[in-house]
């Protein structure tokens, strides 16, 4: 599904439902006219609706299970069931929900036995589209994986602006690290950080929207998952992210990671004397030369991290 197929999903079943604006109708004929996937959901949607009324006005037609089954396929199509699955990690237990839009909650439980996700129905779900999201997430944790390349549904999202932030952390490459001042100047808000820092804090796509790898301005571990820094700490270790603790806080080890300032094209090695700053409101940590590379970036010139890489 594309862009503009998945941009579409709301306007077709408010089309089904009589519920659309003209503007909406006609953008959703225009739509279907050319798309004959968007087209078929249309007809989809309008058939449960039938179906659904009719069961409504003559309940006797149907069989009880026939009409549960229509009707939870049509609360499904409205985005109001989260189904969910919790698996066993080697960090814990995690719950993994998602709606017919994408995944919208993953998430660590602790002692509790399931999540609580208020306004929408949970049903525990086995299928084999569990089982691959199930297995994907295990070989991220086990080292296997570095992406986590999943449909989101961010409704979950308490603001647009903590949207935003989810989606501009979405983009935080694997291996590296930066800071909550970093994402909100990458946002044209630089004075937002503690905003930032909140919005991530009650993160619904944990380690899918990766927050782990948002750190304060000086190094340090702050809040994760509500204040498991530690669990932050393990994550990070998976990708290979040096860490140490001093004087009792858990930071970044600097000197062990490659620095890539604001949008230049190079990285370097952090004693590097072309490096403009220490702070880390605009530089990004990465844990091996590769992380670098894979995004693009060339060694520094005058530094020369290829030919003077990082002691280990």
């Amino acid at each position: 599904m594309n862009q503009r197929c998945r941009k579409i999903q709301e306007g077709l079943l408010a089309v089904a439902l009589q519920e659309a604006t003209a503007r909406m109708r006609d953008h959703v004929q225009a739509h279907v006219a050319v798309c004959e996937a968007c087209r078929s959901e249309l007809e989809r949607c309008r058939d449960l609706d039938d179906v659904m009324t009719a069961l409504k006005v003559e309940p006797a037609v149907a069989e009880v299970g026939s009409r549960d089954r229509l009707r939870v396929s049509l609360i499904d199509l409205r985005g109001r069931i989260l189904r969910y699955r919790v698996f066993e990690s080697p960090l814990g237990r995690i719950c993994v929900g998602r709606t017919e839009l994408g995944v919208a909650l993953v998430t660590f439980l602790g002692r509790a036995r399931s999540p609580r996700v208020p306004g929408l129905e949970l049903m525990e779900d086995g299928s084999q589209e569990f089982e691959r999201l199930g297995s994907e997430l295990l070989d991220y944790l086990h080292g296997k994986r570095a992406v986590l390349d999943w449909q989101l549904d961010l409704r979950l999202a308490k603001s647009d602006f903590q949207r935003t932030v989810l989606e501009t952390t979405g983009r935080i490459p694997y291996g590296a690290v930066t800071s909550y001042a970093s994402v909100a100047r990458e946002l044209g808000r630089p004075k937002a950080t503690r905003a930032v820092a909140q919005a991530l804090r009650n993160n619904p796509v944990s380690l899918v929207v990766p927050c782990h790898r948002v750190i304060g301005a000086n190094g340090a571990l702050t809040g994760y998952a509500g204040n498991r820094v530690g669990l932050k700490r393990r994550i990070l270790a998976v990708e290979g992210i040096p860490t140490v603790t001093k004087p009792g806080v858990p930071r970044i080890r600097r000197a062990a990671m490659y620095h890539h300032v604001g949008h230049e094209e190079a990285y370097c090695v952090p004693t590097c004397p072309g490096l403009p700053e220490r702070s880390l409101a605009r530089i990004t940590l990465f844990a091996t030369r590769a992380h670098a590379e894979s995004c693009g970036l060339s060694p520094c010139r005058v530094c020369r991290p290829d030919t003077h890489p990082i002691a280990g």
